[in-house]
């Protein structure tokens, strides 16, 4: 046997094809697979997303689109006012009349005091009330929380309603108890309108921001709390410098949902100035100004372009907001 023969035998023992063999097949290619797969993804994603940008642009897009148009044209008399009202381009000049408007710019200082009010009262008492159920001592947790979760479940048109009668003198068993305590207050008056409304929101939307802080307290990892306490570390303590900064993403979805609906404010002054001697005015809040500018007065345009205005400001409000909290985020250690 020759020297290249045996040289030839050796390669094929180990695996490795000898000259006669021809070249090894290339490989195959690994992006075709990944390529595939990622395009499969495309599709499904597409697919499932669909329906949500179609209702999107349906029940937002459209109709905000719609209003930003509508605020551009206004209603006017044409010669002697024979041939009727024709509507015509009036560029911003409704919202020139909304800002200049002075009901409108008091809605504002209204919400601004009512957020003033209720904004402490609200997240201060979720906070609160969450971490108490949060706590080892809590009994019974399940029961409060649906306790204070009920009231959220019952329409704000509902809860208008039945604060509206417990509110009014002579009927409602809470006025007989306070005047037999030798406390009087009105809740109807020019100064009780705005605590009475507070009070109405209170008890519809505290529960639910309560479950919310709860089930964020719930997911702070319980080892950092055992250390905390380990560490002499009291309740307070535990509470303020460890269970709130690791929720502070909840703290800060809440209070920027609890401004955006302040702007909102409409439903509860809008039921209490149906009572009698109520001091809440047709456009007590910006959102009351844009009703009635559209049901009762028939300015459509103006009553668009303070919708559009009253979106910017939540818009600017929601920026202020979600930049003041990272800014606080960026500069603490």
């Amino acid at each position: 046997m020759s020297t290249h023969d045996a040289e030839r035998r050796e390669v094929g023992r180990a695996g490795v094809p000898g000259p006669r063999t021809g070249p090894p097949k290339a490989p195959r290619s690994p992006d075709r697979p990944s390529k595939a797969l990622s395009s499969r993804t495309r599709l499904a994603a597409g697919t499932l997303l669909t329906p949500f940008f179609a209702l999107f642009t349906v029940a937002m897009i459209v109709p905000v689109g719609y209003a930003l148009w509508l605020s551009l044209f206004t209603e006017k008399q044409s010669g002697l006012g024979f041939d009727g009202p024709r509507t015509v381009f009036d560029g911003l000049g409704n919202y020139a009349t909304a800002l200049g408007d002075q009901a409108f710019r008091d809605g504002f200082r209204v919400l601004l005091g009512y957020c003033a009010l209720y904004l402490p009262l609200m997240i201060g008492g979720a906070i609160v009330l969450a971490l108490l159920l949060d706590t080892a001592l809590a009994r019974a947790r399940r029961f409060f929380q649906l306790a204070l979760f009920l009231p959220h479940a019952i329409p704000g048109l509902i809860a208008a309603l039945i604060w509206i009668y417990l509110y009014t003198p002579q009927l409602s068993p809470v006025v007989a108890a306070m005047e037999a305590g030798g406390i009087g207050f009105d809740f109807f008056s020019s100064e009780g309108t705005l605590p009475s409304i507070v009070n109405i929101a209170l008890w519809q939307w505290l529960g639910y921001n309560v479950v919310i802080f709860y089930a964020a307290l719930q997911a702070v990892d319980r080892s950092l709390l055992e250390a905390a306490t380990v560490d002499g570390a009291g309740n307070w303590r535990i509470a303020f410098s460890v269970k709130l900064p690791l929720i502070r993403s909840s703290l800060v979805m809440v209070l920027l949902f609890t401004v955006i609906g302040s702007l909102q404010l409409f439903t509860e002054p809008l039921i209490l100035s149906r009572g009698s001697g109520s001091a809440v005015t047709s456009t007590w809040t910006p959102n009351m100004y844009a009703y009635s500018a559209a049901f009762e007065r028939n300015d459509y345009g103006l009553a668009a372009a303070a919708s559009v205005l009253i979106a910017l400001a939540a818009a600017v409000l929601s920026f202020v907001v979600t930049r003041f909290t990272n800014r606080r985020k960026g500069a603490r250690p």
